[in-house]
């Protein structure tokens, strides 16, 4: 059976509507959220690109799993052979390759629910302000006082940092998409019906030439 499936003539666009996700990838869906965001009053430039390098990381590892959703799981058995995954080393080499070959494998449809929430937080004037509090609580599920000092780090950084604002854009999208799935797919689990993936509304996609390679990549706007 598909993991999902996909009403194209909707009148607001296609839409995606999972149809089951097991518990293991629910929890994985979690598991990579929990990244170590910056805690500081002021952001200086080594930090700004240690945040693009994370952001990067986290939009691939976000569209991996999505990928994974879309497939009806991880391949594999899931123990060690998401280890890789799970590492917040910098991303280079096979693992960069393996999460980049899976981004490129979504289908059209599941890739514009990313595209539209990139679109969004980035068109949007509250962009900042929802994408900030959305990493830090997820990163500090536990810990509330580490999660206040992200958010005011990360909501900073978008207000004050455009050259950061497109990467945080793109992580939160590729990690939000994931969690909205999972999120369908319980509810129709609990009370029947075809729950599709919400988004917010898609916005005009940046310039090429003004868009960091790796999310063009990434985002499949090549």
């Amino acid at each position: 059976m598909e993991a999902y499936t996909v009403r194209a003539d909707a009148p607001r666009g296609a839409l995606v509507t999972p149809r089951f996700v097991e518990p293991e990838m629910a929890d994985l869906v979690g598991r990579i959220q929990r990244v170590p965001w910056p805690q500081s009053n002021e952001p200086g430039d080594r930090m700004c690109q240690e945040v693009i390098e994370l952001c990067r990381l986290q939009a691939a590892r976000g569209l991996t799993v999505l990928a994974w959703l879309a497939d009806g799981g991880a391949p594999g058995d899931g123990g060690e052979e998401v280890g890789w995954l799970l590492t917040t080393t910098r991303l280079t080499g096979h693992r960069q390759q393996r999460m980049y070959g899976a981004a490129e494998r979504l289908a059209p449809p599941v890739r514009d629910l990313v595209i539209a929430n990139f679109t969004w937080a980035l068109s949007s004037t509250r962009g900042g302000r929802v994408t900030a509090p959305f990493f830090a609580s997820r990163a500090y599920p536990d810990d509330g006082y580490a999660a206040a000092h992200t958010t005011m780090t990360l909501t900073q950084l978008w207000e004050r940092v455009p050259d950061v604002r497109q990467a945080l854009a793109a992580a939160w999208a590729a990690t939000r998409t994931p969690a909205d799935w999972c999120r369908a797919a319980d509810l129709q689990a609990r009370y029947g019906g075809e729950v599709p993936v919400v988004t917010y509304p898609r916005g005009p996609f940046p310039p090429k030439s003004a868009t960091r390679p790796w999310i063009v990549r990434l985002l499949g706007a090549e």
